[in-house]
């Protein structure tokens, strides 16, 4: 090579590898993105209950398909029929079940809102809180290879019967330990991306010791294939501050690094920093810094009763 194009050539290579370098750490900017929760509370909400503003990326999530039996018909014991042990659901090892209000939010209803609404996609959500009344939804695998053998069989089932875009991870409670999680669920969301099954996934942590070290886990081994972080910050003492909401959006930024942190509203009258007392000015905040990465709300189930006022309010904030 000619000595004299020797300068030329290093300033191109090194510009070209710091070029790289921050385009891989620059924290991702601000987006329009709108995600809903809907479908746990069976309060008879649908999709077009819910307004969508045409100026945002809107992305319904239907909650919940829980790995648990869904059956509930009762066995005769002694010419009597028992309705207590027979009802009580039991964990399937990743054989997952629909327990949104398939009545409301059927494939059909799918497939009529987005075509109605272009910019609205719709994704499921596994786990929760709750598999019915006041039993847990626990993540508790038999072993790994199983699980995710059987998670990939039946969640590729509903994703196609409901022609779904996207699958969200929000399990609260667990019967094993952080690694295991995050072989599970790694592996799963690995395959539908891979073979275009989804086209995002999220997962939807909050900040207690006994749930964030299953989603860091699972965040430090396989954050690349997680599009959307929907942060609980509603999950956060009531009364929350905007100077304390800031402090944990930058306190999760760091935990979830790289990511795409979502601020959030519970209009089920939980707790973090809520509309009146400075959310919105919060989220002006965090776009004039560029870490506006979208709203979402949980649920459009208990929002009904409000005509989605907070929906309504999120979405022409996003849009404006």
């Amino acid at each position: 090579m000619n000595s004299t194009r020797l300068p030329l050539f290093f300033f191109l290579q090194m510009t070209l590898f710091f070029a790289t370098l921050s385009s891989a750490e620059a924290a991702p900017g601000n987006s329009k993105l709108f995600r809903e929760y809907i479908g746990a509370e069976d309060t008879g909400v649908t999709f077009s209950n819910v307004p969508i503003d045409s100026g945002v990326e809107f992305h319904f999530i239907l909650s919940f398909a829980i790995d648990y039996t869904t059956s509930s018909h009762p066995k005769p014991t002694n010419g009597n029929f028992n309705y207590t042990t027979s009802s009580h659901p039991k964990p399937t090892n990743g054989n997952f079940n629909v327990f949104w209000d398939t009545k409301n939010l059927s494939p059909s209803h799918v497939f009529a809102i987005k075509a109605s609404h272009p910019n609205a996609k719709v994704a499921l959500s596994l786990g929760g809180d709750i598999v019915t009344g006041k039993q847990y939804a626990y993540f508790t695998p038999t072993s790994i290879n199983s699980w995710v053998r059987n998670a990939i069989a039946s969640i590729v089932q509903i994703t196609k019967e409901y022609k779904l875009d996207g699958i969200d991870i929000d399990y609260e409670h667990f019967q094993t330990d952080p690694n295991t999680f995050a072989e599970c669920i790694g592996q799963l969301l690995f395959h539908l991306k891979h073979n275009n099954v989804v086209s995002f996934t999220s997962i939807a942590p909050y900040d207690d010791d006994s749930v964030q070290p299953y989603y860091l886990a699972l965040w430090k081994k396989y954050g690349h294939l997680i599009d959307y972080v929907n942060f609980q910050f509603y999950a956060y003492n009531k009364g929350t501050t905007i100077t304390q909401f800031m402090k944990h959006f930058e306190t999760q930024s760091s935990n979830y690094k790289g990511g795409k942190i979502l601020v959030s509203i519970g209009t089920d009258k939980s707790g973090g920093l809520s509309p009146e007392k400075g959310f919105f000015e919060a989220c002006a905040r965090l776009r004039s810094q560029g870490k506006l990465h979208g709203i979402f709300i949980w649920s459009a189930d208990d929002s009904k009763k409000a005509d989605f006022r907070y929906e309504k309010q999120s979405q022409s904030f996003l849009a404006s």
